[in-house]
């Protein structure tokens, strides 16, 4: 019996420790993302590399599997943020502006309207079929978290300024399945992570508004 307690507590100090390399990577992450900086996708690679072992281990299977797609979208969007705007007319005015590769796009509310009721769909089926079929926690919370992020990490890698928003909702409701989970660093993460989103929002806002001002047809589209 002894043997056993001592072995599930090393198991905890060294998920502990892991999940505390994945944390401090995720928040190097969403700073260099505030900056629309390329090298935070190499943080963002490392970081949910970790997360995919620890979230299979806690039974939570979508955020395992979203986070195998993390990992490929941190390759996607490291490419795409090396890429330069198509002319010149199109690179924002100000240093104090700079950012990598392409820039920064704002979707109509009509856009997102039909994004959200389509993520949303997805979002139920899943969460009935993992509920109906397998073992998984808060199934349809996972999958809604999960159908959700997927989504909105491809809008991080497109630069869409309402990306930011998204992530507040996702933040929100992952913070209270970590912290059922028992995965209190990432809770405590998520908390500093929707404060940062909003931080974000207003960033690449001012940015956005930046590029408009001198191009005008880079304007919500």
């Amino acid at each position: 019996m002894v043997d056993t307690l001592l072995q599930a507590a090393n198991e905890i100090s060294v998920m502990t420790v892991w999940e505390l390399i994945a944390v401090i990577l995720a928040v190097a992450y969403l700073a260099l993302a505030m900056k629309t900086s390329k090298w935070c996708w190499h943080a963002a690679f490392i970081s949910t590399a970790i997360y995919t072992v620890l979230f299979w281990q806690v039974s939570l299977l979508m955020e395992s599997v979203l986070n195998v797609y993390y990992m490929a979208m941190a390759v996607y969007g490291y490419w795409l943020w090396t890429q330069k705007p198509k002319t010149e007319a199109d690179s924002t005015p100000s240093t104090d502006n700079k950012q990598d590769g392409s820039l920064i796009e704002s979707w109509s509310l009509a856009k997102h309207g039909v994004v959200i009721a389509i993520t949303g769909a997805v979002s139920l089926l899943l969460g009935y079929l993992m509920a109906t079929y397998t073992q998984a926690s808060f199934a349809y919370l996972d999958a809604a978290t999960t159908c959700f992020a997927v989504m909105t990490t491809y809008l991080v890698a497109k630069k869409v300024l309402e990306n930011w928003i998204y992530w507040v909702v996702i933040d929100l409701v992952s913070i209270y399945l970590y912290f059922q989970k028992g995965l209190m660093l990432t809770t405590v993460l998520f908390v500093g992570y929707v404060f940062m989103a909003i931080a974000g929002y207003f960033m690449w806002r001012k940015r956005y508004l930046a590029q408009t001002a001198i191009n005008p047809n880079l304007a919500t589209t």
